[in-house]
Parts: C-alpha cells; structure tokens; sequence
C-alpha cells in the first residue's frame, strides 16, 4: 500500500547512446551525431541521435537516408551495446549509493524512492548531487523529475532536456497536464488513443474527468487504470528486484565479418549459450522454450523456437537444441547476428523433471555423490566443484555456475 508524503526520482538518461558515444570520443561533442542499427543501409533506423542532430531536424526512428538528406553532416555510428551496458551499469551503481530503493526500468532509466532520506527542499538538492555526479564521474547527462508517485516522476523527467530537474506535485496535475492531448500521456499508446478518441476522451482532463463506468466498459482495468494516473494517483512502488520479473533470457552478437560456415556459427552459439545459462543461473531461472534468430548480411531475420516439457537452464541442453535448430532452419547465407533466448521461463524451484525407469536408476546412483556435492558447495561456495560432461561429439564441456545481477539484455527486448 502507498504511504503518504512519498518523494520519488525518475532518472532519465539524455540521448543516452549518442551521449556514451561522445563521452567515449571528445571529438563528437557537439557534433550531429546518430546512432543507426546499419548505418551503411539506407532502410536503415535511427535508434538515437544527439541533440545537435535534433536541432537540424533529425529524430529516432527516421530513416538513414532521410536523416542524412536533412543533415548533410551527420555522422553515423552503429551500436556498441557492451559500451552502453558499461555506462548504465556505472550510472545505476552511482544511484545505489544513495539508497537501495532503486528500481532500473531500461538500460537508461529508473526510479529511486528517496522518502526517508530527505524531506522538502533536501530533495532538490539530492537531485542536483545526484545530476551532478553523473555527469562528473561519467560525463553523462540526465534529467530526474520529482513527484509523489512513479506516473508523475516519469512524466516530470520529460519536462525539461537535457539536464533538466522538475518538480510535479499531485495538486498542479489539472493546471499542467489536463489540457494536453491524451496521446502526449505516458501509457497512452496511438491504439489507446483511438478507442479514447471513440468516446469523446482528447485531453488528459478529458480523460481525468471521465466516469467510471464509461471508461471501464470501453477500456476494462487498464481504463480506470489511466484515469487513476490522470488526476495523479499512482499507487506503485519501486521495487528493486521488479527487473528479475523476466520472461525470457537471451543473448545476440553481431558479427564484424559474415559468418559463411556452420563451425563458425556452432562457435559463436556455444558463446551465446554460455552466456544465456549464466544469466539464468544468475536469476535462479529455467526456461520451457529455446529460440534461436540469425540476421543474415541483407538484413533479412529468420527465427526458429523449440518448446520442451522439461525446463531447462544448463549450458549443453540449451546449446544442444540451439544447434540443432541452426543445422536445421540455415539456408547457407552469410550470417551477420546471431540470438539465443530462452523463454517461457520459471524459477527452477517450479520445475519438475519427468523421469524415465532409465533416468530414475541413474539418479538413484547419483545422490550420494550428489549430497556430499551439495555439503561441500554450501561449505565452500558453488565453484568449488564442477561436474564434467560429454557430448554426443565427444567434446568436453563444464558447467560452472558464476553470479551475475547484469539485467541489460533483457529490454526493451
């Protein structure tokens, strides 16, 4: 339940991409400069781009040729995603030292409940240490928005960019936000809008004002629900384990050169297993579903899934079904990004494995072993044994288990 007088931040990282990129090279400072998925193609999609490029018209999602028709000297970059997870991972660590309630939404943004460490006026000068210090130690810039609940931080991080600090209080909602138009509300999609549009609903005060049964029977929940945040009520709270809520797990690598032969991809999918069951342990996590999704060099993605009864969180059984999938769907182009995810996933206490009379006998003989395993792992930690395993290729793998809170993959997959 939500207490009263809470004092929430919403911190909302400014161009982040661009920005890591001209933290990391000086040069581009005050440059246009965007950040393309394929800078090379023309279909090509903005992901981000500097405020300089904003200036000269140029905004996310347009584009590469029309970005470049608008402005002749925009530099394009692709993504450097283990750059940009570096920074977020510094960013959200400098925000942890201030208090634990720090909920991560997105590589860069997330909420801190600062309640019981200021009161009043203290809040804008947290804001401003806070701001000041991640652009100091990262040279990284941010807006943070200040309200009572997470609707109104989030919606007051917008306010002002870049560097911005605003203060929205429950009591200003109808002068600031009722008479804006319904779309320009967080939660609001343009399929929301529409129904809303439907019903007479074009402004947020429109929509504040609404009764509830109108709504409910034209929007269900969801409907009360945004009515709820447009008079400013906003029950929420920020939850730091909130970004452990996964549905899957996945992990993709872009390749420098095409990959034109299957040993090549069969390397590059033991990474990316390796990775995925590290992440899973990590979470305590096993998953149903394993996909596989391959890029190939003209930009065309094909994606293949496998769904078993048994979920499964180990290195060689994700690996060996990934493999087979690729064997399987690869029609021998070049290959330019590669993907494994495991979804549908549960907390491997959830999971029951079905045994055969032949898989029964063999755990029969191995749980002494396996006891004495656990004793000396809970004694000494979980590394201090591995278990080897074969393939059916003769290779030798080995399972180890390492602790990891890297939480970046999973969004705004």
């Amino acid at each position: 339940m939500a207490t009263q007088g809470r004092i929430l931040f919403h911190i909302d990282m400014n161009c982040f991409y661009a920005s890591v990129e001209q933290a990391h090279n000086p040069e581009l400072k005050g440059k246009a400069l965007a950040i393309a998925g394929n800078p090379k193609e023309r279909r090509g999609i903005l992901v981000t781009c500097s405020y300089e490029a904003r200036a000269k018209g140029v905004y996310t999602t347009m584009s590469v040729w029309e970005a470049k028709r608008k402005c002749p000297e925009l530099i394009l970059m692709a993504p450097n995603f283990e750059r940009y997870r570096n920074s977020s991972q510094a960013m959200f660590a400098i925000l942890r030292t201030y208090t634990d309630l720090v909920e991560p939404v997105s590589i860069d943004e997330g909420y801190m409940d600062v309640t019981s460490i200021v009161h009043g006026e203290e809040a804008i000068e947290l804001a401003e240490s806070i701001q000041t210090r991640i652009l100091n130690e990262l040279d990284l810039p941010c807006s943070i928005g200040i309200a009572p609940n997470k609707f109104l931080a989030k919606t007051a991080s917008d306010m002002k960019k870049p560097m911005g600090i605003t203060i929205l209080r429950k009591r200003d909602v109808s002068k600031i936000l009722w008479h804006l138009p319904v779309i320009e509300m967080h939660g609001v999609g343009e399929s929301t809008a529409k129904k809303l549009e439907g019903i007479g609903v074009l402004t947020i005060g429109n929509l504040a004002n609404i009764e509830d049964y109108v709504i409910k029977s034209n929007l269900g929940k969801n409907g009360l629900r945004l009515k709820n945040r447009a008079n400013g009520i906003d029950h929420r709270e920020v939850d730091p384990n909130s970004i452990y809520d996964t549905k899957s797990i996945g992990n993709s690598m872009t390749f420098p050169v095409d990959l034109v032969e299957f040993s090549e991809l069969e390397s590059a999918i033991q990474k990316l297993c390796e990775k995925v069951a590290k992440r899973l342990d990590a979470k305590n996590l096993a998953g149903h579903t394993v996909s596989i999704m391959i890029r190939d060099a003209d930009w065309h993605n094909s994606s293949r899934s496998k769904t078993i009864s048994n979920a499964i969180y180990k290195k060689e059984a994700i690996e060996s079904i990934a493999i087979t999938l690729t064997e399987k769907h690869w029609n021998g182009s070049p290959v330019r990004l590669l993907g494994v995810t495991v979804s549908n996933v549960v907390d491997k206490k959830e999971t029951v494995e079905q045994l055969s009379i032949f898989t029964f006998e063999k755990y029969v003989k191995e749980e002494p072993v396996l006891k004495i395993v656990e004793q000396l792992q809970h004694k000494f930690g979980k590394d201090i044994i591995t278990k080897g395993i074969k393939d059916v290729k003769k290779k030798t793998y080995e399972s180890q288990t390492s602790f990891s809170k890297d939480f970046l993959d999973d969004h705004k997959r």
